[in-house]
């Protein structure tokens, strides 16, 4: 029986790939790529000629009764996506599960994220927190928001550049216009920032200034009347 490796890439800088995840995506049989475009660029900057497949969000549900069948065979196997740790946001929750169920061995390798130097930059509380990733686009959009309205823990969310101006007036819509937001733009690269501020006052920077880019929003929770009550 072979394994599943999950590898975590670099987010922006080429510099965060680890060295354990290099000699694994050197080692196993096959990589499975989200883009094997991009991730060729990757795998020619670490001198890695491992023969890859593509393996993403359109095609994960036809690929994994093949991808299982090569593992019980034998081969091990590494997972990754275009950037950061496979299944968070991205494919590799539908192969994982299926690699459980058939009682093959999955590992995953520390590494690059985005979410979490966003949550620990904010300076938002960060002992309890709640991952939201992509917010639905237009089902369920309003139900999710009147859901999180109501959480007391630090949310985390995955935004496209074109529509953070959108997503920030809905933090002040739901969430009130003085709630805490973080947000964080182009992590690990050339041109990083963080914007920390109210939500009404995060709207206002962005929508004088449009941003580019990959981001991640961090806003604090709601404060409820004992808390309150201690400050």
């Amino acid at each position: 029986m072979g394994k599943l490796y999950l590898v975590p890439t670099p987010i922006g800088n080429l510099e965060d790939m680890t060295f354990r995840a290099i000699n694994v995506l050197k080692e196993v049989d096959l990589i499975l790529a989200e883009d094997t475009r991009t991730s060729g660029k990757l795998l020619k900057h670490f001198d890695i000629a491992t023969h890859m497949h593509s393996h993403h969000m359109h095609n994960e549900h036809k690929t994994v009764e093949n991808v299982i069948k090569r593992l019980q065979a034998g081969e091990n196997i590494a997972l990754i996506s275009d950037a950061g740790t496979p299944a968070i946001s991205d494919p590799g929750f539908l192969l994982t599960r299926a690699c459980v169920e058939q009682h093959i061995e999955v590992e995953c390798l520390p590494g690059a994220t985005a979410f979490v130097p966003a949550l620990v930059n904010s300076g938002l509380p960060n002992d309890r927190f709640v991952f939201e990733g992509f917010l639905p686009e237009k089902k369920g959009r309003q139900t999710r928001f009147l859901v999180l309205a109501e959480e007391t823990r630090t949310m985390i969310f995955y935004v496209s550049p074109h529509k953070l101006v959108k997503t920030l007036a809905e933090f002040v819509q739901y969430f009130g216009a003085d709630r805490p937001v973080s947000v964080s733009r182009e992590l690990s690269k050339l041109h990083e920032e963080t914007i920390r501020g109210t939500a009404a006052e995060v709207l206002q920077h962005f929508d004088a200034k449009p941003p580019k880019g990959e981001i991640v929003a961090v806003v604090g929770g709601k404060i409820t009347i004992k808390e309150k009550n201690k400050e």
